[in-house]
């Protein structure tokens, strides 16, 4: 999924604060859940997008630092405050529309995966990722540390487009494997 200024997504949004304000978000930054910042899977870290409530036409401007959300169906994650600008923090989630205003300079490879679990124990990780390999030829881990312990997420890829880590995702979904596509970050 190439991200260009004026791309627009509709979805539903949720928030995020604690127990992750404080900790570190997946571009390595600390998350302020104070800030208006907010998590998407796919989009480039940096990436400024205008989200609007469709509910209440209210809206705000939010720079991408994380990724998630990691809840079926829900496109966005906002931080605290940009969720309270909206009016999603009473309800929890919103119909809201995605307008990107700026991305980042891009590398000319972008690359995706399907990330089918998270574990805190490494020897567990790698059994999947074996498991994996074996099925799919291509499968990794990727320590995050997360502020709060070091996560191994085993991810299935990369594949060089979106649509074709989206359709590995639905064929790991006949296997029972439920998965997302992420941007796999250098």
């Amino acid at each position: 999924m190439n991200a260009n200024a004026g791309d627009t997504e509709v979805g539903y949004a949720s928030w995020y604060g604690v127990p992750y304000h404080g900790r570190r978000a997946a571009s390595g930054e600390v998350y302020d859940q104070n800030k208006l910042t907010a998590a998407h899977l796919t989009l480039p870290f940096g990436t400024q997008t205008r989200v609007t409530n469709l509910e209440n036409n209210r809206s705000v401007v939010v720079r991408i630092n994380d990724r998630g959300p990691f809840v079926e169906g829900r496109m966005i994650d906002l931080s605290r405050a940009a969720a309270s600008a909206i009016g999603v923090l009473g309800p929890g989630s919103a119909l809201v529309r995605l307008q990107i205003l700026s991305v980042p300079h891009q590398p000319a490879l972008d690359q995706y995966a399907v990330q089918v679990g998270a574990f805190r124990d490494r020897s567990t990780a790698e059994r999947l990722r074996d498991r994996l390999i074996r099925r799919y030829g291509n499968a990794f881990i990727q320590n995050y540390d997360s502020g709060n312990g070091l996560l191994y997420r085993v991810r299935v890829g990369p594949k060089p487009s979106f649509s074709q880590a989206s359709e590995l995702a639905s064929e790991l979904k006949h296997e029972s494997l439920r998965g997302f596509v992420v941007r796999v970050e250098n």
